[in-house]
């Protein structure tokens, strides 16, 4: 194999060489308790909602945008759902539907501000961001609801022999991501519309149809999300989702996703969830302070977009 051949694979493979690197490391830290199996199980548990999370945020990042209310929205899923099952006495499967429908009303309510408004996504998102904050302490009255019947375990706590059921909502939601982007006409505009989005509305494709389907997506994909935390922790909180827009927009970017839009691939963001989850558990076990950890996973999320700007500008040159 020749040496352009190598540089080309290592290349295309880097970030899976560093979760490599990463999991060998925190092996030998923590003197093999890391790559045990209950920990494993443990990782893919952790991962999970915010895996699941970050496959909307794939969509909106390749079009250049940013949604940062998706905290907001796990958290807004998280008090609706518990609020309709124990005050309101509703069916659990009637109550994850609702949740979700409404987690998809608000991702398209974002899509609007953004594309019929004109509203930068910024503002828009961290607008909803603010609102449904307030909205989900409103409805809780800052206090936590708990005592779910046990079959809402399913999405968080249960498992088929050793694979929890969540990490197989996580597999499944990537498959159909992977799917929308590579096998669908809408991945395609979703990169058009990243790469150039006046190129992309002068051939034909509607742009603001298309943003507003990518931030319900956005929307309903947290929703998700939050139904899996909520079943995993057994109690809904009000402050339970704020910051985790923050972890699953460095699993996006970290997976390859270029902030400018038009670039990534679902594989990458795999990879990225992984090696957040990784670092995260890692760290736990290594009795790393919450302080350190917050320190280390802005560096990572900062080196991620500089190695983005960077490429972008020596390839503008």
């Amino acid at each position: 194999m020749s040496n352009v051949n190598i540089k080309s694979l290592v290349k295309s493979n880097a970030i899976w060489l560093v979760f490599i690197a990463e999991v060998i490391i925190f092996t030998i830290a923590s003197g093999g308790t890391f790559l045990t199996g209950n920990n494993i199980v443990n990782i893919s548990r952790q991962v999970s909602y915010y895996g699941i999370a970050s496959i909307g945020m794939t969509f909106v990042i390749l079009i250049a945008g940013i949604d940062l209310s998706i905290g907001s929205i796990i958290t807004f899923v998280n008090v609706v759902c518990a609020f309709l099952m124990v005050n309101a006495g509703m069916n659990m499967w009637v109550a994850v539907i609702i949740s979700l429908l409404l987690a998809t009303a608000i991702g398209t309510l974002n899509g609007g501000m953004v594309a019929s408004i004109g509203i930068p996504a910024l503002i828009a998102t961290f607008a909803s961001q603010t609102i449904f904050e307030g909205i989900s302490y409103l409805i809780s009255g800052g206090r936590p609801i708990s005592g779910f019947t046990s079959s809402f375990g399913l999405f968080g706590r249960w498992a088929i022999g050793p694979v929890p059921v969540c990490a197989l909502i996580m597999i499944a939601c990537f498959a159909l991501g992977s799917f929308i982007l590579n096998k669908s006409y809408f991945g395609r505009y979703f990169y058009a519309i990243g790469g150039n989005e006046e190129a992309a509305e002068l051939s034909g494709i509607r742009v603001n149809r298309v943003k507003y389907l990518i931030y319900a997506l956005s929307g309903f994909f947290a929703g998700l999300a939050g139904i899996v935390l909520l079943s995993r922790s057994g109690s809904a909180q009000s402050t339970v989702g704020k910051g985790l827009e923050f972890d699953v927009i460095t699993c996006v970017v970290l997976g390859g996703v270029s902030v400018n839009g038009g670039v990534g691939r679902m594989s990458g963001v795999v990879a990225g969830v992984l090696i957040i989850g990784s670092l995260t558990n890692g760290m736990i076990l290594m009795d790393v302070s919450e302080y350190t950890q917050m320190v280390v996973k802005g560096l990572v999320l900062a080196i991620a977009v500089g190695i983005d700007c960077m490429s972008k500008k020596h390839q503008s040159t």
